[in-house]
C-alpha cells in the first residue's frame, strides 16, 4: 500500500519568533546564544519570557553566554519522526547543560552520534537553515 504524505513533509518545521523570543533568535544571527539574567535575584535562564521565572522581576538583561556546556542526558535517533529528517539519521537528541546553568534541549553536529556519552564536552555552533534562521547545535569540544 502506497503512503501519501502531505506536500509539504520533506520540509523541516522551523521556529515562529515572538516578541518574547526576537532578543533570542536575533542573537543567535551574530553567533551569540543569548540568556537572560536577572539582576534582582540573579537567576540565570534560557527560553526567553518577560519575567524571570526565579523572582517574578522584570529587569532582565541579555548576556551571551560562552558556549560551553555538558550533555546532561541524550538519545540517539535511529528512525526519522518524519520525511524531513531522514536522510539526518542516525543523530543524537541532546540536554545540554550549559556552563552558566540552564539546560537546552539540541542536537549534535560535527560529531558521531554514537559516541555521544552522559557528561560529554560541547561547544555551541550556530548553524544557518532555511529562511534565514539560524539554529543553536552543538558539537564535540
Amino acid at each position: 500500500m502506497n503512503r501519501i504524505e502531505p506536500k509539504d513533509a520533506h520540509i523541516k518545521p522551523q521556529p515562529i519568533p515572538d516578541a518574547d523570543t526576537e532578543a533570542y533568535w536575533h542573537g543567535l544571527r551574530e553567533g551569540k546564544l543569548l540568556l537572560q539574567h536577572c539582576p534582582d535575584c540573579g537567576h540565570v535562564q534560557l527560553y526567553q519570557q518577560a519575567i524571570c521565572r526565579q523572582c517574578g522581576s522584570e529587569k532582565l538583561e541579555h548576556r551571551a553566554a560562552g558556549g560551553g556546556g555538558s550533555v546532561h542526558s541524550f538519545s540517539v535517533v535511529h528512525r526519522a519522526p518524519g520525511p524531513a529528517f531522514r536522510q539526518d539519521t542516525p543523530y543524537a537528541v541532546l540536554l545540554v547543560e550549559l556552563d552558566e546553568g540552564p539546560r537546552m534541549i539540541s542536537s549534535l553536529v560535527q560529531g558521531d552520534a554514537a559516541a555521544v556519552t552522559f557528561d560529554m564536552r560541547v561547544q555551541l555552533v550556530c548553524e544557518p537553515a532555511e529562511g534565514g534562521v539560524v539554529l543553536p547545535r552543538f558539537r564535540p569540544a
